[in-house]
């Protein structure tokens, strides 16, 4: 992780945050098209940050990749109940993956939660995706599937993770 940095993004940001967005969710097939909804909705970084707060990785002065974090009740959590943090979209450039930038937002995500005396971190992710999925578990995420929750007109569940502090 050596030159790595994480930081809060600024306006400046939103659009490299989009692109990384975009690129890693396209690149594995996790959607087909920048035009389907979800995919406008994780670009508009400006509608997250106005709800959360909106961390970057940055490498030798380039953004590598980025978290969206959030309290319960700050208006872009799903799953966080009361007393919990929840992270959303954690990408990282498909270029640089693997390199410990994932690793560094999320542990800054824990840190942000334990300052404010939170009791966990959740968070969701996609059935099937291998590197998330992988991931998790080995930052001491668990599993939490009675908080699995559907994609709205779908049979589709969306799996939950869960990390207590």
């Amino acid at each position: 992780m050596t030159g790595l940095i994480v930081r809060e993004a600024t306006p400046a940001d939103y659009a490299e945050i989009a692109r990384i967005a975009e690129a890693a969710y396209l690149g594995p097939g996790y959607f087909e098209s920048a035009e389907h909804p979800y995919m406008q909705h994780i670009a508009d970084v400006a509608y997250r940050a106005s709800r959360g707060t909106v961390l970057v990785a940055e490498r030798d002065k380039r953004i590598v990749g980025s978290v969206t974090v959030m309290a319960h009740g700050d208006g872009f959590d799903q799953i966080a109940r009361p007393g919990e943090f929840e992270f959303r979209l954690l990408v990282v450039d498909p270029a640089v993956q693997r390199s410990g930038a994932g690793t560094a937002l999320v542990r800054e995500v824990e840190v942000r939660a334990r300052r404010a005396d939170a009791t966990a971190v959740v968070l969701t992710t996609g059935e099937g995706w291998e590197a998330p999925n992988a991931l998790y578990p080995r930052l001491g995420y668990e599993r939490a599937p009675e908080r699995d929750w559907p994609v709205t007109g779908t049979d589709i569940m969306l799996p939950v993770y869960i990390k207590r502090l």
